[in-house]
């Protein structure tokens, strides 16, 4: 799919504005694409938390940086550019451009590139705020700025923008989590009315499909004493670390495994239940449905006979005729507030 920002963000260097430094770069939420590909840029190192795209990367064969699964940002290997491809949110994205100010070297350059309708002059104007200097250039409807970074610029600003990523206690500290992640301050409409709608009679070995911080895990743990395994997968590693803290100990009866996996490539075993409110959007603000229908058939490929499925969608989304081709049964259990909730059972 196009990447404007991404196109955008090399025009710097292919307009021979800025030099591209012989020990290359670090790139931040970094994106395969043309842009990226054939070699063109040399000693490009990549940083991504979102699995697919962790791994498109390093099939581009571009070297990664290693995830962590602590809840910590890996400390970051200094270099004299750094690329930043900044997300919408706003807190989120101050901590990247802070996090960008403090790895690159002395005299060294801060890239990043922003849609014009994903915030891109408040992006600019932040790292102004940061780094004291500007060059911008629009392009593609998206605008790519950089600061030459001769000194830190403004340490304690830097500091205070750091902090803003940093996980904290939601919804009075029963959970922890961090902006950025899906619904990361509320408890998403959606997932709530799964959750009411669960049968306490869940049992065996289940998984939690794209399982954000970990709401809906801990309902499952918390209603269904029958549970004796719960896989917690998550393709966005900043969410998995979250949903670690969130779960661990919630149960000692109950094995966790917490799988840092894109969904839609696939699961490993077989389970007895599942539960998801999969994901309908990529990295882009665009509607994905067919993300939604690889999770419902993902799904249906681990369960074991007779098992089933609970999952939630916004009523609109296409996903009845998947359902219908992948189980044997299958009912629409709810619908309120724009979403339905689905029921699906393999045959035994």
């Amino acid at each position: 799919m196009a990447d404007s920002a991404l196109d955008a963000l090399f025009l710097p260097f292919e307009q021979r504005l800025l030099p591209w430094p012989p020990a290359g770069a670090l790139f931040l939420r970094a994106r395969p694409g043309v842009a990226t590909t054939g070699g063109r840029w040399p000693g490009l190192l990549c940083e991504q938390t979102l699995a697919p795209l962790h791994t498109a990367l390093q099939r581009a064969g571009l070297e990664t940086l290693p995830q962590t699964d602590d809840g910590e940002d890996p400390a970051l290997p200094e270099r004299p550019l750094v690329l930043a491809l900044p997300p919408r949110q706003r807190d989120e994205a101050r901590a990247l451009l802070a996090r960008a100010l403090a790895a690159v070297a002395p005299g060294g350059w801060v890239v990043a590139s922003v849609a014009n309708d994903e915030g891109a002059k408040s992006a600019q104007a932040d790292l102004a705020a940061l780094a004291g200097n500007i060059g911008a250039l629009s392009k593609h409807k998206c605008r790519v700025f950089w600061a030459q970074c001769d000194a830190r610029g403004d340490e304690a600003l830097r500091a205070r923008w750091a902090a803003l990523d940093a996980p904290r206690p939601i919804l009075g500290g029963r959970f922890v989590s961090r902006p950025g992640v899906f619904a990361w301050d509320r408890i998403d409409p959606a997932s709530a009315l799964l959750a009411a709608h669960l049968p306490t009679t869940l049992a065996g070995h289940g998984a939690d499909l794209g399982a954000g911080y970990g709401f809906l895990a801990a309902e499952v743990l918390q209603r269904c004493p029958g549970v004796r395994a719960l896989d917690v997968i998550e393709a966005e590693g900043r969410a998995l670390t979250l949903a670690r803290r969130n779960l661990t100990g919630l149960r000692d009866d109950v094995v966790l495994d917490f799988q840092w996996r894109d969904v839609t490539a696939g699961l490993p075993r077989r389970y007895d239940f599942i539960v998801s409110n999969p994901p309908f959007h990529a990295h882009g603000r665009e509607e994905r449905p067919e993300l939604g229908r690889a999770f419902i058939a993902a799904a249906a490929d681990a369960l074991a006979p007779g098992g089933s499925l609970w999952l939630v969608a916004n009523r609109h989304l296409p996903y009845e005729d998947v359902l219908a081709a992948r189980f044997g049964l299958v009912r629409e259990v709810a619908a309120q507030g724009g979403f339905k909730i689905v029921h699906a059972e393999q045959a035994r």
